[in-house]
C-alpha cells in the first residue's frame, strides 16, 4: 500500500517501518532498480501524496543556515559511529578505488586519494584549498605526501575537531589548517583546489554559486579535482523536480548532479572540464565494504543509542546505494577543472 501510494520513497518507509524484508537485501534492490529502469514509481497518486515531502525537501535548501542544518542532520551523528564502518586511517566517507578486487578497503581510499593528488600534479609549492574535508584524510595524505600547504573547510563540528586532532596527531599542524566555515566565506586564491563528494550537498540552485567561488578562488594556471557522483543527464531533470527516500531520511537538501549540469554551471562560473574518469564500478565494493563493517558493529551501533528505526534507514541506505553501483544506474566521477 505505502508503495502504491507514495512509490519509492512509500516503500523505503515500509522497509524501516519493519513490513518487508529480505535475506539478499541489495539483489532485491537490484531488481526494483532494473524493473523500474531506475526511474522510481509514479503515478497521478503518488505525486500528489508526494506534494507533502517535495514541499519539506524545497525547505531544505541549502542557504548557509540551511546546509548547516542539512550537514549536522547526517554528519554529527558523533565521530564514534563513522569510526565503526569507516577504515581507520583515512576515514573517506566516499568512493575508493581498488587497484586489485581483494585490495583492503584503507589501501583502496589512500589509492583514490593518490589519483587525485596527481590529477591536480600537487606538489611542495602548492597551497592546496580542501572544500568539504571530511575527517581530514585528504587533507592530511597531501600534506604528509606532496609536502603542500593545505586549507581544509568544514561545516560539520564533529568533523571540524576530529580533523584538527587528527591533523595534530600527524605532526602537520603547521602546514594544515582546518577551518569551521561554509565555502561561500572564503577569500583569497589557491595554486589548487580540491573537494570530494561534497558537491552533491550544494544543492541546484546553488551550484552556480559554488563554481563561481571555486573560480574565484582558484590562482591563474590552477587546477581543480572534483570528486562527485553524478546522474545520468537523461534522467536528471526529472530527479532534480522531485524527492526520493534518500533526499527524504539520509541526506536532506542533497541533489545528485549530472554531468550536464555540472559543465553548464562551471563554465557560467569561468571553468571548463579537461578530463575526466568515472570510478564508479569501484563504489559497489566500497558500499559492501561499508555495509559488512556497519552490520557487524549493530550491538555497538544500538549501545550508542540508535533506535532500530535508525538501523533499518541505514542498511537501505548503505544497500541502496550499492545496488544503484552495481546495476550501474549512477557514476562517480574524478574531473579535472581548470580556468577557461
Amino acid at each position: 500500500l505505502r508503495l502504491i501510494l507514495r512509490g519509492e520513497l512509500g516503500a523505503g518507509e515500509a522497509f524501516v517501518a519493519g513490513e518487508w524484508s529480505s535475506d539478499d537485501l541489495v539483489g532485491a534492490l537490484r531488481l526494483f532498480l532494473r524493473a523500474t529502469g531506475a526511474r522510481g514509481v509514479e503515478s497521478p497518486i503518488t505525486r500528489l501524496a508526494l506534494a507533502g515531502a517535495r514541499r519539506r525537501h524545497r525547505a531544505a535548501a541549502n542557504s548557509v543556515e540551511g546546509s548547516a542544518r542539512n550537514i549536522h542532520a547526517h554528519y554529527d551523528l558523533g565521530n564514534a559511529f563513522y569510526a565503526l564502518f569507516l577504515d581507520p586511517d583515512t576515514l573517506a566517507y566516499s568512493c575508493a578505488y581498488f587497484p586489485t578486487p581483494t585490495a583492503p578497503l584503507a589501501d583502496a581510499q589512500r589509492a583514490k586519494l593518490d589519483r587525485l593528488c596527481a590529477l591536480l600534479a600537487l606538489g611542495p609549492d602548492d597551497h592546496l584549498l580542501e572544500i568539504g574535508c571530511g575527517w581530514g584524510g585528504m587533507a592530511i595524505h597531501a600534506a604528509r605526501t606532496r609536502g603542500c600547504r593545505v586549507t581544509a573547510v568544514t561545516v560539520s563540528h564533529e568533523q571540524h575537531a576530529l580533523a584538527r586532532a587528527r591533523v595534530a596527531a600527524a605532526g602537520l599542524a603547521e602546514r594544515v589548517d582546518v577551518q569551521l566555515r561554509d565555502y561561500r566565506a572564503l577569500t583569497g586564491q589557491f595554486t589548487k583546489l580540491v573537494s570530494i563528494e561534497m558537491l552533491e550537498a550544494v544543492g541546484y540552485e546553488y551550484l552556480p554559486t559554488y563554481f563561481a567561488i571555486a573560480g574565484r578562488l582558484l590562482a591563474p594556471g590552477g587546477r581543480f579535482a572534483l570528486q562527485t557522483i553524478t546522474m545520468p543527464d537523461d534522467r536528471f531533470e526529472r530527479y532534480r523536480r522531485g524527492v526520493d527516500w534518500m533526499q527524504a531520511y539520509v541526506f536532506p537538501g542533497s541533489l545528485i548532479p549530472s554531468l550536464g549540469a555540472i559543465e553548464r554551471a562551471a563554465a557560467a562560473g569561468g571553468l571548463r572540464v579537461d578530463a575526466r574518469d568515472d570510478i564508479g564500478p569501484h563504489y559497489a565494493p566500497t558500499l559492501a565494504a561499508w555495509r559488512a563493517r556497519f552490520v557487524a558493529a549493530l550491538p555497538t551501533v544500538t549501545a550508542q543509542g540508535f533506535p532500530a528505526a535508525f538501523v533499518r534507514t541505514w542498511l537501505l541506505y548503505l544497500a541502496f546505494s550499492e545496488a544503484a553501483f552495481a546495476e550501474r544506474t549512477l557514476a562517480d566521477h574524478q574531473l579535472l577543472l581548470t580556468r577557461a
